[in-house]
């Protein structure tokens, strides 16, 4: 499925058919993933080349010389160098060797090279069985799956002999539990050669991934697995709550197993392992014993540093550390005692190196010395290969002939390469961080496919991996120069992880700083893990639910970008197998956004795209909270400055709504606005690849949407190289909602027509979809993971997507980042403020203040309430207010205490009403807050509690000054305590008062915060003793303020402010557009959550470290505490 690669420019050239050719070394002929050192035994090239022949490993293309090499081999004419076949294959290789510079590296560099020759058998001069025994069987159809709308069959890693395989010969079963799919294939392909060889051993393994065993059906298989098993294996467990349930299925037949290997994982696992006298539970003195007690070290460590206890990214990290340093401690052990203690640790080597070959080894080794059924001797352990061990990290390269130390040494191959490939030397740069496991054990085809893609595109590749979870290290190591400057222009995560903790847990502080330094797009794209490709490609809902939250919700607080899937797992193999279409997308947006830092500003097209909904009412130019067409015109004036083409912008802001709206006085409808393209149907059905779908619901172009009858009609307004486009509606008049239920709906054909002429006719380089929110990502597809027949994913296509989207509202903007693959950057939504009292209820207010003097007076006061209680009613309040009296009863005959009440009922719904929080109009994007909005902001901050900052809420410092918890003065104003009422409104008075000082200081003359400054105000505290907020406290009634409680506020008040009024929303726009990385963070109330502020950046959802807080813990306290005592008093307990 690979396309044409300049390489050889031969068609169906796929790269993933030809490894690395060997340097410093004899010429090896790479089949798949399997090298032969030359010579080559002419019966293994023979069987391997009947493989080729009937598609197996070797990839479904091979290169010409390669299949003239598998044609000779099966003829028996390949067995040295000496056919024309194998010296095209050998010129081949050569060529491509020639082509790079001479390697002139260090001692290091020679060692990584040598690393890099692999043997095809396990055991030297392996019997191999005739061809008419090859054939193995797989297990019945009765696996179990795993829960959830997609399943994932625990009986295609099963492997079992068959008869003829089983025939004399001792059968070991293997049972192992893995994190990610890639050892299936190792471990399939060991087993098989196993039991295809003529050794004294057979084998049977059967494999689970780690998620599985979240599910109590594949729980109580893998149980069942265990009870016959010989050998277990486990590697990467680190998520807590899985490891815990893994022990609890292993512990109870460790004695039992013969061998029970596990590594890097949590320590509670890895204190399963069992190999003869080596056990780590019972390692106390001497070197091992010192290891083991560094392995709880670096686990108290990771804690210690305020890591979860499902921490496993830097204890990880710190344990193969730890474990390289183990051969170096056996040198100074007896051989007796270390004899076990070195299987392990060439075991351990063997399953890091991950190949067939080596599994297949410590298969042998394992069962060779600690499977008592095996007879001793029966396998020669001395004939077995030591370990093939990539480096832990590394710059790699499929066609390169090493693994790269550093930047510079990589460049000095490349160039060759580049000049080879026909690649400019000063092409974009585009970093690809990948997964050692993936490299090791040769499922590598997805990162292959997508590297052949980008060269073929024109841009050069910067790939480096690492063997443990923090990926921010090729990002600190590979993707910078010696100087520290930045070499990539886009980065590419194809681990699908997050970049700091992997899938075990996330350190989003280090990968943020590690993202900031580095400062491009980071894109990460997703391989599938749970599902197989066809189960993906028919699933309605697309990535399955433990897989976004592991590789989508958690890279998405590291600031990434667009979570493609881009390859897919063969259930039967466990091999991973690239989707070309995906690739393509993913490589060719990658490029995309590597190029806007290429381009000068002034050649840059952007596309503004504007909204209309609610639907069908011409509510052009319309998002939550935004002045929309001032901030476009904000946006225009900025963009000018910055050198980008703005040619023709109108005068002000309602020109430039004039120049959408041809008649703005009029009830806007799609009539009514501006034409700029006429899109012809010809030319419609051209460019537009998906057009001809799109005629189930609407029938031939140009249907009856967005037309004049005869072409589609884009509607907007271009400035130079600005496009103000309005985006079409739904299409389903009267009834939107269907368009995001019925399964076969589709965008009509204006709506298709508007995104073509943005990519095919305006060229856009980036386009911005202005507010909350548009249409584009509710159109049918999958909800998350979609395909290629997904209409959000045909509409984007392949254009950089930013998005001004609302600060608290991230769950909508988590939908654009998914499924329109949107670069959200966040904009403050106008601080709420008191909605005030109008009319009748002004009046009321008035009667209340009245009464509050007056209520002794019987006459008076009963006069007062009994039109309080007339005027309540006229203003319908009395559907508000339980038991409110009749406008005829006699007030007079009712004691004062329950006029206090009826009085004190109507206060507290007035100032409900009063206080209800309204938005203070509509933000524009790049104008700083007035001093009133930042006063109503921070006076709603000031309200709650902050234990875990050491800071009071304002109105509980207030309410302490005068001996009341504020808690309590809400209570009892809420049961309309005329007293808790009006001291309630006092408090709330001092607060804005005090508030209104900080503010006031950093007020410019046309009434707006720019610039906070608190440099006056520390003066005045300084030299007339005590602050201007408590001054302000004291001049409302509560002079006992404590001073101490205030300065911890009133200095995160300050911060906050700075927060507020910094105007990251321009800058942000132009980072992005400049190819530049968004800094994300949190979305919601900035109120809750200042963290949410400044805006400007790329927002996320939930961030799980985050939770719960202590409120949220306190607050289940009080919950719980009341449930246990209704349960008490109807005298039943939870059992």
């Amino acid at each position: 499925g690979c396309q044409t690669h300049p390489l050889l420019a031969r068609p169906n050239f796929c790269s993933k058919a030809m490894a690395a050719p060997q340097r410093g070394g004899s010429t090896s002929a790479m089949l798949g993933s399997v090298a032969y050192a030359t010579p080559v035994p002419a019966a293994s090239l023979q069987q391997k080349s009947q493989l080729v022949a009937r598609g197996g490993d070797a990839g479904p293309s091979i290169l010409g010389p390669l299949r003239a090499l598998a044609r000779d081999a099966a003829g028996g004419h390949a067995e040295s160098e000496g056919s024309s076949s194998a010296k095209a294959l050998a010129q081949t290789l050569t060529a491509i060797g020639a082509a790079s510079v001479a390697l002139r590296g260090s001692k290091r560099r020679e060692t990584r090279r040598g690393l890099r020759k692999t043997q095809r058998v396990a055991v030297v001069d392996a019997e191999v069985m005739s061809p008419g025994v090859e054939s193995e069987e797989m297990a019945g159809l009765g696996g179990g799956s795993f829960s959830g709308f997609t399943g994932s069959n625990v009986s295609q890693r099963r492997v079992v002999p068959n008869a003829k395989q089983s025939e004399g010969r001792v059968k070991v079963k293997v049972v192992y539990v893995v994190l990610e799919s890639q050892y299936q294939a190792s471990m399939t392909a060991a087993v098989k050669q196993i039991n295809k060889s003529g050794g004294p051993i057979c084998a049977e393994c059967v494999g689970y991934l780690l998620e599985e065993i979240r599910n109590p059906e594949t729980v109580e298989e893998l149980r069942k697995d265990l009870e016959d098993a010989n050998i277990f294996v486990c590697s990467l467990i680190f998520v807590q709550e899985l490891a815990e349930k893994l022990v609890e299925l292993v512990a109870p037949q460790r004695d039992r197993l013969d061998a029970c290997l596990c590594f890097p994982s949590m320590p509670e696992v890895m204190k399963l392992n069992k190999l003869g006298t080596f056990d780590l539970t019972k390692l106390t003195g001497g070197p091992l014993g010192s290891f083991a007690e560094q392995i709880k070290e670096a686990r108290n460590k990771t804690l210690q540093a305020g890591k979860p206890a499902a921490s496993g990214g830097a204890f990880q990290d710190s344990l193969l550390k730890l474990v390289r340093t183990l051969p170096k401690v056996l040198k100074f052990l007896p051989g007796d005692q270390a004899k076990d203690a070195r299987t392990f640790i060439l075991s351990l080597q063997h399953w890091l190196g991950g190949t067939p070959e080596n599994v297949e080894a410590m298969l042998l080794r394992v069962a060779g010395q600690y499977v008592p059924a095996v007879t001793p001797g029966a396998i020669d352990l001395d004939r077995i290969m030591e370990p093939v061990v990539l480096p832990d990290s590394g710059i790699w390269h499929p066609l390169a002939p090493a693994i790269y130390d550093t930047y510079e040494e990589y460049m000095e191959w490349y160039k060759g390469h580049l000049n080879f490939v026909g690649v400019p030397q000063d092409a974009p740069m585009i970093g690809v961080i990948l997964q050692k496991s993936h490299i090791s054990t040769k499922d590598d085809g997805h990162y292959v496919s997508l590297i052949q893609e980008l060269e073929s595109r024109g841009a050069r590749v910067l790939c480096g991996y690492t063997g443990g979870l923090d990926f921010s290290l090729p990002l600190r190591e590979y993707f910078v120069n010696r100087v520290g400057g930045t070499e990539v222009d886009a980065m590419v995560n194809l681990t699908g992880f997050s970049l700091v903790g992997g899938p075990a847990s996330q350190d989003a502080k280090k990968a943020k700083e590690a993202l900031m330094k580095i400062n491009r797009p980071y894109m990460v794209s997703v391989p599938l893990v749970f599902q197989s490709f066809t189960e993906w490609q028919q699933s309605q809902l697309g990535l399955h639910p433990v897989q976004v939250a592991l590789q989508v919700s958690l890279p998405e607080i590291d600031g990434a970008i667009e979570p493609l899937i881009y390859a897919g797992r063969d259930g039967a193999s466990g091999r991973t197998i690239p989707m070309q279409d995906r690739i393509s997308t993913v490589a060719t947006r990658a490029l995309n956004w590597a190029r806007l830092r290429q381009k000068p500003n002034a050649e840059k097209k952007v596309a503004i795209c504007l909204f209309q909904f609610p639907p069908d009412k011409g509510n052009v130019g319309t998002a939550a909270y935004l002045d929309v067409f001032g901030s476009i015109f904000s946006v225009l004036g900025r963009l000018k400055e910055e050198g980008y083409t703005v040619e023709g912008i109108p005068e002000d802001i309602e020109g430039l709504q004039k120049s959408i709206l041809e008649d703005p006085l009029e009830q806007y409808s799609m009539a009514d606005l501006n034409v700029e393209y006429r899109m012809s149907v010809d030319e419609y059905e051209q460019l537009c690849p998906y057009a001809e779908d799109l005629r189930e619901n609407w029938g031939p172009p140009p249907g009856t949407l967005n037309t004049d009858g005869r072409d589609l009609l884009v509607y907007g307004k271009r400035f130079g190289n600005i496009f103000l486009g309005v985006q079409p509606t739904f299409g389903y008049e009267g009834d939107p909602m269907r368009l995001l239920f019925a399964k076969s709906a589709s965008p009509h054909h204006g709506f298709a027509a508007f995104y073509t002429y943005l990519e095919f006719v305006f060229g856009a380089d980036a386009l911005l979809h202005f507010g909350t929110h548009g249409s584009l990502e509710f159109m049918p597809g999958k909800q998350v993971g979609m395909s290629g027949s997904c209409y959000p994913d045909r509409l984007i296509s392949v254009l950089p997507n930013l998005y001004y989207y609302a600060a608290n509202n991230p769950s909508e903007a988590t939908i654009a980042k998914r499924r329109s693959y949107a670069s959200t950057i966040s904009y403050l939504t106008p601080p709420a403020e008191n909605a005030g009292l109008y009319k009748g209820l002004n009046e009321l207010s008035e009667l209340v203040k009245s009464y509050q003097g007056l209520r002794e007076n019987e006459q008076r006061g009963a006069s007062i309430v009994a039109s309080i209680v007339a005027t309540a009613r006229q203003c319908n309040l009395d559907k508000d207010i339980e038991d409110l009296p009749q406008e005829d009863e006699d007030m007079k005959a009712v004691p004062i205490d329950e006029r206090d009440l009826i009085v004190g009922k109507v206060y507290r719904r007035l100032m409900e009403i009063e206080s209800r929080a309204l938005p203070m109009g509509l933000h524009r994007v790049g104008v700083p807050p007035t001093a009133e909005e930042s006063v109503a902001t921070l006076v709603n901050i000031a309200q709650l509690d902050r234990p875990e900052l050491g800071v009071k809420g304002l109105p509980n410092i207030i309410a302490a000054s005068v001996g009341l918890n504020a808690e309590q003065v809400y209570r009892s104003a809420d049961k309309g305590n005329l007293e808790d009422v009006a001291r309630l409104q006092e408090i709330t008075e001092a607060c804005r008062a005090a508030v209104r000082t900080l503010v006031a200081e950093s007020t410019n003359s046309q009434g707006r915060v720019e610039e906070p400054n608190f440099v006056v105000q520390d003066m005045m505290s300084f030299l007339y003793g005590g602050s201007p907020w408590k001054k302000a406290i004291d001049a409302a009634g509560f002079p006992n303020v404590n001073e101490d409680d205030l300065k911890p506020l009133f200095v995160y008040l300050q911060s906050c402010l700075k927060l507020i009024v910094c105007n990251n929303e321009l800058p942000g726009l132009l980072k992005a557009l400049n190819g530049e990385y968004i800094e994300p963070g949190p979305g919601g109330d900035p109120i809750r959550n200042p963290d949410v502020l400044p805006t400007g950046k790329n927002m996320h959802a939930l961030d799980p470290q985050s939770i719960p807080t202590k409120a949220a813990v306190d607050t289940a306290f009080v919950v719980v505490d009341r449930l246990l005592e209704r349960l008490g008093k109807d005298g039943e307990f939870p059992e």
